[in-house]
């Protein structure tokens, strides 16, 4: 685990506990180094334990907040699945710096056309691991993601877990990301 430098935090935050997954206050002045920052989350090491911090905390940490992203404009081009597989690579493990489909936990997605012309989709994905605790962080945050485009109304991400995920499942370039030799 590569650590930045220590900061402390600026205010008091809920950050999420890795692996358990569970609500955890932090207060203002907690040293804390980013161990990593991809897709707007952040996983930091504050007192020997991993927790992520979302985007729109960012301040706690002494960067600019993301703000939720919202359509502006309700135009929109029919969804193509392509767009929403680019979406969900915004989406990290929050302990691996791979996206969620380079590390090959997407196991199935569907869409619905809908009356409006919108469309809900439908994700099947699984985790690295049974026991994880932060399934429902990530799923969660593909959800978000994914509604954010202008052509989706709603979205529904499932956990499932079969087939068990296993390291096969990583993409070309997720085995690159993580310098794992080509299967």
């Amino acid at each position: 685990m590569t650590l930045s430098a220590s900061l402390k935090l600026k205010r008091d935050v809920t950050a999420i506990a890795i692996p358990a997954g569970t609500p955890h206050e932090l207060t203002e002045g907690t040293e804390v180094y980013i161990t990593q920052e991809l897709g707007g989350t952040y996983t930091i090491h504050a007192g020997g334990a991993l927790f992520r911090i979302d985007g729109r905390d960012a301040d706690a940490l002494g960067r600019e907040a993301i703000a939720p992203i919202e359509s502006a404009d309700e135009s929109f081009e029919p969804l193509e699945e392509s767009i929403i597989w680019e979406q969900l690579k915004t989406c990290f493990d929050p302990e691996i710096p791979v996206n969620i489909v380079d590390l090959g936990l997407i196991y199935d997605l569907k869409t619905d056309l809908l009356p409006n012309g919108k469309s809900k989709v439908f994700i099947k994905m699984t985790l690295t691991a049974p026991g994880c605790g932060m399934g429902e962080v990530i799923a969660n945050d593909a959800r978000e993601k994914v509604i954010t485009l202008p052509a989706v109304d709603d979205a529904v991400v499932e956990i499932v877990w079969d087939p068990p995920w296993h390291q096969s499942m990583i993409t070309e370039a997720g085995r690159a990301a993580l310098g794992l030799e080509s299967s």
